[in-house]
């Protein structure tokens, strides 16, 4: 309520600004948005001297923003590629012990390191991906990524 000299009781101006804390942290995709966020987790590892990522069949969601949660668990510097999904252009974020390579193709993901990359995913349809050691270029690891159509 307000009286005639526009004084509004301590609680009606704390209600409004929790209000309008809410409505802003929702336009601007606050912590809930990120919950929906698709992710997967890619695990790295090195057998017989060879990179290896799990699961060798990456599935993600087509023309849609995706968390990709990368666990190095070798002592070698591990390099993540696909085609065009790590172009500056599809690059949303990225956080913790991965580096965007310059070739644009990719992440270096540092030895036992572990981080997050957030993408949009292109048109729908089966690609390569790769993982590769830095000490082993001679023997990369393929995979596939398969994106499907995104639920409407």
């Amino acid at each position: 309520m307000m009286s005639g000299s526009g004084y509004r009781p301590v609680a009606a101006r704390s209600l409004w600004r929790v209000a309008a804390v809410l409505v802003v942290g929702s336009i601007a995709g606050g912590a809930g948005a990120a919950g929906t966020m698709p992710t997967v987790d890619l695990i790295m590892t090195v057998e017989n001297g060879a990179a290896k990522c799990a699961p060798a069949d990456l599935r993600l969601p087509a023309d849609t923003d995706v968390s990709i949660r990368v666990q190095n668990h070798t002592t070698s510097q591990i390099v993540l590629t696909a085609p065009q999904i790590f172009e500056n252009k599809n690059v949303l974020h990225h956080d913790g012990d991965v580096v965007h390579v310059a070739s644009n193709d990719g992440y270096t993901v540092k030895q036992n390191g572990k981080g997050e990359i957030r993408v949009r995913t292109i048109a729908a349809g089966q690609y390569p991906y790769g993982c590769t050691s830095v000490n082993d270029k001679s023997q990369p690891f393929r995979g596939t990524l398969t994106l499907s159509p995104a639920a409407r």
